[in-house]
């Protein structure tokens, strides 16, 4: 009902990742320098040392093999928690963004992990944004996330989003430009993790439009503002109206309220496409569902003023306003909606046949018209039957056969009349019918032209006129 509509695959823009990643490796090296003293076991560092050499040489496959023996032969490691960052190096170099947040999420699950007063607020916040980065990442790289993944990513990105902790070493307005810039990242996560769930849905095969609706409305609920999951949600009620024919229209309606609420909050899209493209889009489909744009403004102040559509929220549908006007039209014109109803059968191509198994010499109705012309003491009279407010000269359309001559010369004006029709032409048009003089309601007749005009007093026996 609603027209294909084109899926935009929004990217999203992340101009202070690269700042935040740079600052954070300060945090790396003021970690490494101030770190407490630890003790190797025999033949452990040389383990370390080979890591550390796969990792510069970006041999990432190496090092998760040489990460995975040091684990295996020193699983009680003082480097333990070093040892899980250099993890999460590796699989996020190699784009296996899951086990990168994986071992990040390890990390943050350590006990006291971060207790170190000097190290573990460095520590802290690197394993905390490696979390968000690897979800954002992998999204982006359309890999497939569990559940608990998605979890440990969502509960790394508020725990970010709080993070107060200065590290030592860095100063105070390095810290407050880092911490704007990580907090972002952490609420891109957070309403990357809300949406994720309709993006897959919709790209099911079939789409599970039901849970894409759920899952859009409630992302909707918690980012009101943002108007690409609007016209996602948009897209869903879509896919909803496609599967649940029952209910194409209330579906249907749903969508086009989306759609306008994208459009009255930001038609970009949060900057991924065209403005225009969204507002001519549901503008054009509120002009298909509903026949015409009428209402659309009020549409637009209701979508601008809540993000969902209300209960029982309904458009009516072009088919639903038609119905509508032509009862409305036939309550306050019932004859000439009965003349409407006949001139359509007759003007149609099997008009013909209508006429002669229907129509002729059927006793028809009451009708309404307009007197077109008329001859002089005429036994017919040409009759239009014009639209409310019908601008320029009626055109004839009934042939009306008197039973008897006119008296006069019939006046333009109303009549009404009931009749029998006798013969019908499709090209030009025009219904002849027969009635009775004497039953035609309003008819007004005029002296013919170049008539004597009538004597006063009474006719005598020889014809002259008798004075009084």
């Amino acid at each position: 009902m609603l027209g294909k509509l084109r899926m935009y695959n929004f990217s999203f823009r992340w101009k202070s990742m690269a700042a935040a990643v740079a600052a954070l490796s300060v945090f790396a090296v003021a970690s490494l320098a101030q770190a407490p003293a630890r003790n190797y076991k025999d033949g452990e560092f040389d383990i370390y040392n080979a890591v550390t050499i796969d990792i510069s040489k970006k041999d990432y496959t190496k090092a998760i093999a040489d990460l995975d023996a040091w684990k295996q032969k020193y699983a009680d490691s003082d480097f333990k928690d070093d040892r899980l960052m250099l993890y999460v190096t590796a699989y996020s170099e190699s784009k296996q963004y899951g086990k990168a947040l994986d071992s990040a999420a390890e990390a943050i699950a350590m006990p006291n992990a971060f207790s170190d007063p000097k190290t573990g607020a460095a520590n802290e916040v690197r394993a905390l944004f490696t979390a968000v980065q690897s979800l954002l990442q992998g999204v982006t790289a359309q890999q497939q996330l569990t559940p608990q993944q998605l979890d440990n990513a969502e509960k790394a990105s508020r725990r970010l989003l709080e993070f107060n902790r200065k590290p030592e070493g860095v100063s105070d307005g390095d810290f407050n430009t880092l911490k704007n810039q990580l907090q972002a990242a952490a609420r891109q996560a957070l309403l990357t993790i809300a949406i994720l769930p309709g993006d897959k849905a919709l790209a099911r095969n079939p789409a599970d439009c039901e849970t894409a609706v759920a899952s859009y409305t409630k992302a909707l609920g918690e980012y009101p503002d943002k108007s690409f999951i609007s016209y996602n949600l948009g897209r869903a009620y879509n896919c909803m109206a496609k599967k649940d024919s029952a209910h194409v229209a209330d579906w249907g309606a749903k969508a086009i309220f989306e759609f306008v609420r994208a459009a009255v909050v930001d038609p970009t899209l949060g900057g991924t496409t065209d403005a225009k493209k969204i507002s001519d889009y549901a503008n054009n489909a509120y002009n298909t569902f509903h026949g015409s744009t009428e209402g659309l403004d009020h549409l637009k102040d209701q979508a601008k003023a809540a993000p969902l559509p209300p209960d029982n929220f309904k458009i009516e549908t072009a088919t639903q306003v038609a119905a509508r006007k032509e009862g409305e039209f036939k309550e306050k014109y019932p004859q000439l909606a009965m003349w409407m109803g006949i001139k359509g059968q007759l003007a149609d191509t099997n008009g013909m046949q209508y006429f002669e198994s229907t129509l002729k010499n059927a006793q028809v109705p009451k009708l309404k018209g307009t007197v077109v012309e008329g001859k002089c003491r005429a036994k017919d009279i040409l009759v239009a039957v014009p639209l409310p407010d019908q601008q320029g000269a009626p055109t004839a359309e009934i042939t009306l056969k008197l039973d008897a001559p006119l008296t006069g010369k019939p006046e333009p004006g109303e009549i009404q009349w009931e009749g029998v029709p006798t013969s019908f032409t499709q090209s030009p048009f025009m219904l002849t019918m027969e009635t009775e003089k004497a039953k035609i309601e309003g008819l007004k007749v005029s002296a013919c032209a170049g008539a004597a005009p009538a004597r006063k007093g009474t006719v005598g026996k020889k014809g002259g006129a008798k004075k009084k």
